[in-house]
């Protein structure tokens, strides 16, 4: 069968989109042939810096013949479904359809149409014109005399020729003409533009590929990856060294080459001093070149560096690399100028005082004083939540009310440090990304943490230093490095911390707190690290949602999505049992007057009026009487919602990201909605007494000694000072009532409680959807049945155990409590009629099957699971 050789020669295409626009190629080109009635064997792409080709083999030569007949409306239709016929079946007039007729519906009209095939030269030539003038291309542009007119052709880069060819291996090939703005089709390309820049004629694409490479062109980019890898390597062997590897350099410089030309330059050692990793970004961002390292050295550096030419020089080279050094001299000159420059004083230490009092900064340590410059210069951080200064104020006291509930979890014993080093799953992880102990709700195993080494603080110690990391932490935003290189925030930050003798924890924390920042990257274990990425990405995100800023559909500009699978991974990975609405709550009071300085809130006074004020504190934002947020003193716009409807949203958008992690992580849907369908239902209130409402003047009257009004947010309940939590609210808690869900619904009694439970429950909803009647609680008295005293005695004995269990966070223990109901529960269906004649006993058996719905709800909602 035939063969396609297409190729598209232009000026240099840009590395970053050369791979997508070979595969949109190979896509349009495809869909297009098959549409057009086609078919063919494979397909594949082609590119390098100055073309895209395509390969298509076994093609069919031509379209087949097509009689269909199309169905129109009956002879007696209106003229409007008539015409409407005519158009989709492309006839002048209803003269050319035929009449059907059909016993039941009459007499219709039929247009039979008989399209001829086409051949495939034809159908090429009239697609791809087409697909050049459409082609996806992020950037464009248009050139030359023809670029004035409306229209002209667009490329990404000016396009000189196309080679287009058809036919089988065994005649010869032929040309599929056709021309777009000036540039005809052919069978001619051209090799390296230096060493081969003359015309090369082509058959096919074998011939092609051959007579590129004897032009010094490699057609195939990962067959230059490979050459560029291997020459690399051994070229750095040979020197004595270990070459610094990097996917995403050996992608862009695949792209920048097509004849590839590995070369060894240099620098001078004193550049050494400077940070590796700022070494190896200046020579990457600007010179495209790899970076060695002495063979087993660790992370240090040696002054070599690989570069790859486009060229065989006739000096071997020599020059191209010492023009390579020369730059890489120059660029590292301004790394080091700016590195020394960031361990200096700031020209203008006399104007941060107030900041550096603020924030209780030493104005005698360079990052203090970055720190200090960052609150003093107002920096934005986003126009509706405040400044940088104004957000770490609202992350340090975050992230301080944060580090014992986390330094709780992760170092249980006084005076350890938990977790692992970083990367490194604990041993016995499993694909949930928990431990097995940890499956069974069994505490942590201490290990000592990277960031200490032996260096061990106590648990009292945390909270102060998570307190001064958080103040720390976006300090070096106003270094001169990450000013030039702002992918190097953070790990800047814990070196400047280090060299002026901060705890090695504090300087961890600094680069840690933004991570993780995908699902590949490793979670922090540290407490500190943890505390402040908790901090940081729990203000963002009540921050935004406050200003009613979430992700929409596929746009997501402030990468929330991102910051909360941050939040679920850390809390889960690091075994942290954390009530988030309390934190979102905590979050949000740090945006108010009094807490903050961003908004306020319209309360509800007892006339049915409303004022603005502050709150004295965070309850006070979930109270009865609070309304939504506000900001009129700064000209800002809020949605119309309160505290609480903000809080419960955020706790929804949550168990999204949580659904999305654990269905990673290979659990099934329906158990997820099954565990958070049974922990959205709320915790009983404790009494107790909730500060009332602030005055006009903003000062909260003392409680009254009256009951107080229920908080306005779902599942969390205002007593003396604190807020209970629903169980939805804690990540940890439902991970492990996923995993011990899924683990007894894998056996048999956990397959047919499944079944006899959801009969039970089915029986109880439909009842009360006819209002029948149900008993408020089970009498004992009116059971006739001995299967109805067997089922009630289980049940209290399930209840009773599986309440024990849970309390003691064994879910596990749960399940097996649960699972002495199967025999009961499958006795009871089968002696006993539930829809009794006397109204008195139908209710109370109805109570009884009420129960088992109560009981298995205490771990899940078991109508939610699929089976």
């Amino acid at each position: 069968m035939p063969d396609l050789l297409l190729e598209l020669r232009s000026e240099e295409i840009p590395a970053r989109m050369q791979r997508k626009a070979a595969g949109d190629l190979k896509k349009l080109l495809t869909d297009g042939l098959v549409e057009a009635g086609l078919t063919y064997e494979a397909a594949r792409e082609y590119w390098t810096p100055r073309r895209l080709a395509l390969d298509i083999r076994g093609l069919t030569a031509r379209s087949k013949d097509i009689n269909e007949e199309i169905k129109g409306p009956s002879t007696k239709a209106p003229e409007q479904a008539v015409q409407g016929f005519l158009r989709k079946a492309g006839l002048a007039s209803i003269a050319d359809a035929h009449v059907h007729s059909d016993p039941k519906k009459g007499d219709f009209y039929v247009a039979h149409i008989a399209r001829p095939g086409r051949p495939a030269e034809q159908i090429i030539a009239e697609l791809v014109p087409g697909i050049i003038r459409n082609f996806p291309w992020p950037k464009s542009m248009r050139w030359g005399p023809a670029s004035a007119k409306p229209g002209s052709l667009r490329w990404v880069r000016p396009l000189q020729s196309i080679l287009c060819t058809f036919g089988p291996e065994t005649e010869e090939p032929v040309v599929v003409d056709f021309e777009i703005d000036g540039i005809r089709s052919g069978n001619v390309t051209y090799g390296h533009r230096f060493h081969a820049p003359g015309a090369i004629t082509v058959r096919r694409f074998d011939d092609y590929v051959a007579k590129l490479e004897a032009a010094k062109v490699v057609l195939d980019a990962d067959r230059r990856k490979e050459i560029i890898l291997a020459d690399a390597r051994n070229l750095a062997f040979a020197s004595g060294l270990d070459l610094v590897e990097d996917e995403g350099l050996l992608e862009e410089v695949s792209g920048l080459v097509e004849w590839p030309v590995v070369l060894m330059g240099e620098f001078e050692q004193d550049f050494l001093t400077i940070p590796a990793e700022v070494i190896r970004l200046t020579i990457r961002a600007n010179q495209k070149c790899f970076v060695t390292r002495p063979h087993g050295a660790g992370e240090d550096l040696s002054n070599r560096f690989i570069l790859t030419a486009n060229i065989e020089a006739k000096d071997g080279g020599k020059e191209i690399a010492h023009g390579n050094g020369k730059v890489v001299r120059a660029r590292l000159s301004d790394a080091l100028y700016f590195w020394k420059t960031d361990q200096g004083d700031l020209p203008d230490l006399d104007q941060l005082q107030a900041s550096a009092e603020k924030f209780g900064l030493d104005l005698n340590k360079p990052l203090d004083q970055r720190m200090a410059r960052l609150d003093h210069l107002g920096v934005t951080f986003h126009a509706k939540l405040g400044t940088q200064g104004e957000r770490v104020e609202r992350i340090k006291r975050l992230a301080e009310e944060l580090a014992p509930v986390v330094v709780r979890a992760i170092s249980p014993l006084e005076g350890g440090m938990a977790g692992r080093p970083e990367g490194v799953a604990s041993a016995g992880a499993t694909r949930s990304g928990l431990s097995k102990k940890e499956e069974v709700g069994a505490p942590r195993e201490p290990t000592p943490s990277v960031a200490f080494g032996d260096i061990s603080p106590s648990r009292g110690e945390i909270p102060a230093l998570a307190r001064r990391a958080a103040v720390l932490a976006k300090a070096d935003l106003t270094t001169e490095v990450v000013g030039e290189f702002p992918e190097l925030q953070g790990a800047m930050g814990r070196k400047y911390a280090l060299l002026q003798g901060e705890h090695p924890s504090v300087a961890a924390a600094i680069e840690e707190h933004y991570k993780p920042q995908g699902p590949s990257d490793h979670v922090p274990t540290d407490p500190v690290s943890v505390a402040v990425a908790l901090a940081d990405k729990l203000d963002t995100l009540v921050g935004f949602w406050a200003i009613d800023e979430k992700p929409t559909g596929s746009k997501d500009p402030y990468a929330l999505r991102r910051a909360a699978l941050g939040v679920v991974r850390i809390l889960v990975e690091n075994g942290v049992r954390l009530p988030l609405q309390r934190q979102f709550l905590n979050a949000l009071f740090g945006l108010t007057f009094n807490g903050g300085n961003r908004f306020s809130v319209v309360w509800r006074a007892d006339d049915g009026g409303d004022f603005t004020t502050g709150v004295g504190s965070a309850d006070d934002l979930i109270s009865e009487q609070a309304g939504s947020l506000s900001s009129e003193v700064r000209g800002i716009e809020l949605p119309d919602h309160s505290a609480a409807e903000i809080i419960a949203d955020l706790l929804a958008f949550f168990h999204d990201r949580l659904k999305v992690y654990l269905r990673d992580q290979g659990a099934r849907h329906d158990l997820i909605d099954a565990v958070l369908a049974a922990g959205s239902r709320p915790i009983s209130p404790l009494e107790g007494e909730m500060s009332a409402k602030p005055t006009e003047g903003g000062a909260v009257p003392p409680a009254s000694h009256s009951v107080a009004p229920p908080s306005a947010l779902p599942g969390i309940s205002p007593s003396r000072g604190e807020i209970g939590q629903s169980s939805n609210d804690d990540l940890l808690r439902i991970v492990r009532r996923v995993e011990a869900l899924g683990s007894f619904l894998d056996t048999e009694d956990g397959k047919n409680l499944l079944a006899g439970t959801k009969r039970a429950a089915n029986i109880v909803a439909a009842e009360e959807k006819k209002g029948t009647a149900i008993a408020s609680s089970v009498e004992p008295a009116l059971f006739r049945e001995n299967a109805e005293k067997t089922l009630f005695a289980a049940v209290n004995q399930a209840e009773r155990q599986a309440g024990e269990a849970i309390q003691n966070e064994d879910f596990s223990a749960a399940m097996l409590a649960l699972s002495v109901l199967r025999e009961p529960v499958d006795s009871f269906f089968e002696k006993v009629l539930v829809n009794d004649e006397d109204q008195a006993v139908r209710a109370n058996r109805l109570a009884l099957l009420a129960r088992i719905r109560a009981a298995t709800d205490r771990v899940a909602d078991f109508s939610k699971i699929a089976g």
